[in-house]
């Protein structure tokens, strides 16, 4: 298979998929977080494929790296952002063990 678009790469498939699931997640928070923790965990999940994406479209393979390592950091802070979840109680602990195997 050839690698036309960002779409075509895995790592931006499974990382669309990590922010489909936490969309769905976040839809469940209480009302007095829709602008804060629900925000924070949108934003850092959209990352992930936006970075991909973006080094994607980089001339140098350097730079490509440089948002490979920026999504990798994204990836941390959505983790975060759901470990904070499940000890405010939003989520379960299957949810957190789901994200973490996705």
């Amino acid at each position: 298979m050839s690698i036309k678009t960002f779409e075509d790469l895995e790592v931006w498939k499974k990382a669309r998929e990590v922010r489909l699931f936490v969309q769905k997640l976040v839809r469940k928070f209480p009302s007095e977080e829709k602008y804060a923790l629900a925000i924070q965990i949108r934003k850092s999940s959209r990352s992930i494929t936006n970075n991909i994406a973006e080094g994607y479209g980089r001339f140098f393979y350097q730079e490509n790296i440089q948002f490979c390592r920026i999504s990798r950091g994204s990836l941390t802070e959505t983790l975060d952002h759901m470990i904070v979840a499940f000890d405010e109680d939003y989520i379960s602990e299957f949810d957190l063990a789901a994200f973490r195997i996705l």
